[in-house]
């Protein structure tokens, strides 16, 4: 009779176990279900370019290319930088998602190139079509995911702020009068590669994350603000909420690389 007993609790044991294995077998399995390459390491034909100064569609200098894997953005067939601001769009527009990315700064500033730019990219998103961008236009109307490297002074300069070209959000319950809101994040020198995520939930909330920490939240992304020049006025209209737009990948005469691009759609709250 004891050994029946002790045998029929080792089994429940055993079931007990199997299921709650399975159970976090599964729920590993949903976190690496939905997610789309969206850059494909060896092309990008599935982006659009646009660059200050020229028409959409126009890779001058060869700014955006593919090697070993990883979208490079180089300047060594500019001359002088000559304010030719650049972002690499993919080619849908996203609304619900959380995005995944690696970046890491490289050589040198690119003569010419404004000084706050050492060292500096970014994520843009929500950001307007680029095919409805003028010629002359230096910003798309869009929020930007900020990322910056140390200096190598000893200074804290945290990566994954928030900029905002031709926009607005709201932060800590009001508009925020910033341009630029910083992140809570570690600072990185150097070129080490460093891991940012987005998740964005429409028209609601923002999240940044930087090497798995979130690092700085925010809300209502809208048109507003300044910053953004040479916009036609029709597409530049104060208040209307951001609900979607395109991803698109910064040039500001700073090297840098990009790459495991991934992004997974989430469901409408």
């Amino acid at each position: 009779m004891k050994n029946t007993y002790f045998l029929a609790l080792i089994a429940c044991f055993m079931l007990s176990s199997c299921g709650q294995m399975k159970k976090t077998s599964d729920t590993a399995g949903d976190d690496k279900k939905g997610w789309k390459k969206l850059f494909n390491g060896k092309d990008i034909n599935d982006w659009f370019v646009k660059i200050h100064h020229h028409e959409v569609g126009e890779n001058y200098g060869n700014t955006f290319r593919v090697e070993d894997g990883i979208i490079k953005i180089r300047y060594d067939q500019y001359g002088d930088f000559n304010d030719q601001f650049g972002h690499l769009y993919y080619k849908t527009p996203y609304s619900y998602y959380h995005l995944k990315f690696e970046y890491r700064f490289v050589g040198k500033l690119q003569k010419g190139a404004p000084g706050y730019t050492l060292l500096n990219s970014g994520v843009m998103f929500h950001s307007q079509d680029p095919r409805t961008m003028l010629k002359e236009q230096d910003w798309p109307i869009s929020i930007e995911m900020q990322l910056l490297a140390g200096l190598g002074d000893g200074k804290p300069r945290p990566t994954g702020n928030m900029c905002s070209p031709g926009t607005d959000v709201i932060y800590k319950g009001r508009i925020s009068p910033d341009h630029c809101i910083n992140s809570t994040s570690k600072t990185y020198d150097g070129e080490q590669w460093v891991r940012g995520e987005l998740i964005v939930l429409g028209d609601s909330l923002i999240t940044h994350i930087i090497n798995g920490d979130t690092v700085l939240q925010y809300s209502k992304p809208q048109i507003g603000g300044g910053v953004a020049n040479g916009f036609d006025p029709k597409y530049k209209q104060d208040g209307k909420l951001l609900s979607s737009g395109f991803i698109a990948l910064q040039s500001e005469g700073q090297p840098v690389d990009f790459k495991n691009i991934e992004i997974k759609q989430l469901r409408r709250q």
